[in-house]
């Protein structure tokens, strides 16, 4: 693994000096859309409500009320604080069993970057012995978020946290019906989970969906039943995607541009002042969780699923006649010993 990113955490009078990585990739096939026609590839221009196709450089964000629109500038945003620093801050330590899983987002691995990890490890030691999650705060796009630190094996891991306003409660009002349970229904339902306990071993589930859909293109492939890719691109100008996705930064990003706001001193934590800093684009961040994919992740998938690929040319080559029941028998997935999970796999979007 490659780091993403350097910095520290500041654990009261002790700064450990950390990188971060990734800890999860993502295997899923990637695919995009074309004319079914021509087989040209689909792509979109940025054209506003008055029909005008408008470059990249011209587009400012807005806020709508449902009445009133209101356009904020570049200036505008330079007028709010801007959170600078490159530390991630533990503003304080609490029981494990008090943070719900339901908060929790993307996950990384805290490396020591120091001659001597000793205050790594007493950091480390320090969460395993309490058995407590550090809470702490870091920036991502000039908005304060939180995170925990926690102890995985031993390696430290960063997760990303959602505000408590941005988990929804459960108000079902089927659910305040008094309904009686016997019993003897209770017995023989625990007596069923009884007989169906184990150890949890990620390994032994697997995404049929994903593999009976390479296995789809591998066997079109083999039959030849593709087109060449530069047939699929016509005319169009260099700088057609120029500045795509310079809305979405990665949460490592968020740490990068965090370290400098506490060494210059800036304004306290959510936590504490009750309010939270200013964002660029909330619908960005929405939309994506506030974390893209770095660079070095989307490689790893795209690698992973090559050999993938590769593994299964042969059995491709026998589901060319066959190709419909990959969709059909990628909606279930049985098993006697009960180390297959059951999935019932989403729609895939051609992106």
């Amino acid at each position: 693994m490659r780091s993403i990113w350097k910095g520290s955490i500041a654990f009261g009078l002790v700064n450990v000096p950390i990188k971060v990585y990734a800890a999860t990739e993502t295997h899923d096939v990637s695919l995009h859309q074309v004319h079914d026609e021509d087989k040209g590839r689909i792509r979109y221009k940025r054209v506003c409500e008055f029909g005008h196709e408008v470059e990249y450089a011209d587009i400012q964000r807005a806020y709508d009320d449902g009445e009133k629109t209101v356009v904020l500038t570049a200036d505008d945003f330079k007028q709010l604080p801007e959170e600078q620093s490159h530390e991630i801050e533990v503003l304080e330590f609490v029981p494990v069993e008090q943070v719900d899983p339901m908060m929790f987002e993307k996950s990384y691995y805290l490396e020591p970057d120091s001659r001597s990890p000793k205050a790594y490890v007493l950091l480390r030691e320090t969460l395993a012995k309490t058995d407590r999650l550090a809470i702490v705060q870091f920036t991502l796009r000039q908005k304060t978020r939180l995170g925990v630190l926690r102890v995985n094996d031993d390696v430290i891991l960063l997760q990303g946290l959602l505000w408590g306003d941005e988990v929804r409660a459960a108000d079902f009002a089927s659910l305040d019906k008094s309904v009686k349970v016997s019993a003897n229904e209770l017995k023989m339902s625990s007596s069923l989970v009884d007989s169906m306990s184990a150890d949890f071993d990620p390994d032994r589930y697997t995404d049929a969906y994903q593999e009976e859909l390479q296995q789809l293109i591998d066997a079109k492939l083999a039959s030849g039943d593709d087109v060449d890719t530069a047939e699929t691109f016509g005319e169009r100008d260099e700088d057609d995607d120029e500045g795509e996705g310079g809305d979405v930064i990665d949460l490592m990003a968020a740490l990068r541009a965090s370290v400098d706001k506490k060494r210059t001193g800036g304004s306290g934590s959510r936590s504490r002042s009750g309010s939270r800093s200013a964002s660029h684009d909330s619908t960005a961040d929405d939309a994506s969780g506030g974390q893209t994919p770095a660079p070095e992740e989307s490689g790893a998938a795209k690698k992973s699923t090559s050999k993938k690929s590769t593994s299964k040319s042969s059995t491709a080559k026998k589901s060319t006649t066959k190709a419909p029941t990959a969709k059909k028998t990628s909606s279930t997935k049985t098993s006697t010993s009960g180390t297959t999970a059951k999935r019932t796999p989403a729609k895939k979007r051609a992106s």
